[in-house]
């Protein structure tokens, strides 16, 4: 047995708790790969899941990594913070998200791509967990590029350059870094400051919304209200909803006096300003 394949079934061990003698078996069956041993001990009934795999990470970092021309952001999870504070655990974030612009955002790209110690990126998410002792996933990646617009970022809680606990950015038409880059800056902490769904009506979720105003109604004919005004009330209460969740529609958090789209077209010179598209993402939220 080589040296490799002991550190294998130890590894298999570590995440599995199944046995040394099942694990080996696993290992050789699967030409070494962890994954696939693990998929293969629970076909057999062996193990029924991995028992790291089967925690839950909902803290960790979100990591952004930018050139001239692209920009991109991945969540990278733990299952603490202590974790998501350890020297190791960033620097792998780090090169993983420089990884992550190379790709495009493709997560599945991602985790076959070569790390500079020459593994795959699973097999050293996998490494890191045996190591470390906390579940570790790559849960969502976003990728910008500069055609048709330019991009702007905000890191909010940074704990270094480009990484924090919510980073947004938006892609913005109309615009150019010497007359706007104050404005796509600060369009950034917004998004990260209002968690905006859409950048208008049309792009919220017709499924989202009737839900909300199923949930209005019931609250309304619950505290009391006259079945004959729920209706109204209803809707002006849905408005509002669409409202503070759509971008444009959102009040300015740097002047409540102004929507979004006030503040875009203060700011245009010859032509309109347009959000093509935006992404924020907050550690650890709707795990």
């Amino acid at each position: 047995m080589t040296n490799s394949s002991l550190d294998n079934i130890k590894k298999l061990r570590e995440l599995t708790g199944v046995g040394f003698k099942d694990c080996k078996i696993a290992i050789d069956e699967n030409k070494g790969d962890i994954e696939k041993s693990i998929e293969y001990l629970r076909k057999k009934g062996i193990a029924k899941a991995s028992k790291k795999m089967g925690r839950t990470a909902a803290d960790g970092l979100v990591v952004l990594s930018n050139n001239d021309k692209e920009i991109s952001i991945i969540e990278i999870n733990s299952e603490t913070d202590f974790v998501a504070k350890n020297s190791e655990f960033i620097n792998f974030c780090k090169e993983i998200s420089d990884l992550n612009l190379k790709n495009k955002g493709d997560i599945k790209k991602l985790n076959k791509e070569k790390m500079k110690n020459g593994t795959s990126v699973e097999e050293n998410i996998v490494n890191l967990i045996s190591k470390i002792g906390e579940k570790i996933t790559l849960r969502r990646a976003k990728y910008f590029d500069q055609i048709n617009g330019l991009n702007f970022s905000y890191v909010h809680s940074a704990s270094g350059k480009n990484i924090g606990k919510i980073i947004s950015v938006v892609k913005l038409f109309g615009v150019t870094k010497e007359n706007n880059n104050d404005l796509g800056n600060k369009l950034a902490m917004h998004i990260a400051a209002s968690n905006p769904l859409s950048i208008d009506k049309s792009g919220l979720d017709n499924k989202l919304i009737d839900k909300e105003l199923e949930i209005i109604k019931a609250e309304l004919l619950n505290s009391g209200k006259d079945k004959n005004i729920i209706d109204k009330i209803s809707k002006g209460k849905i408005e509002k909803f669409i409202s503070d969740n759509s971008l444009l529609s959102q009040v300015w958090i740097m002047d409540p006096k102004k929507k979004v789209q006030d503040v875009l077209n203060e700011n245009k010179i010859e032509q309109d300003i347009k959000i093509i598209d935006f992404v924020r993402f907050k550690v650890g939220e709707g795990i």
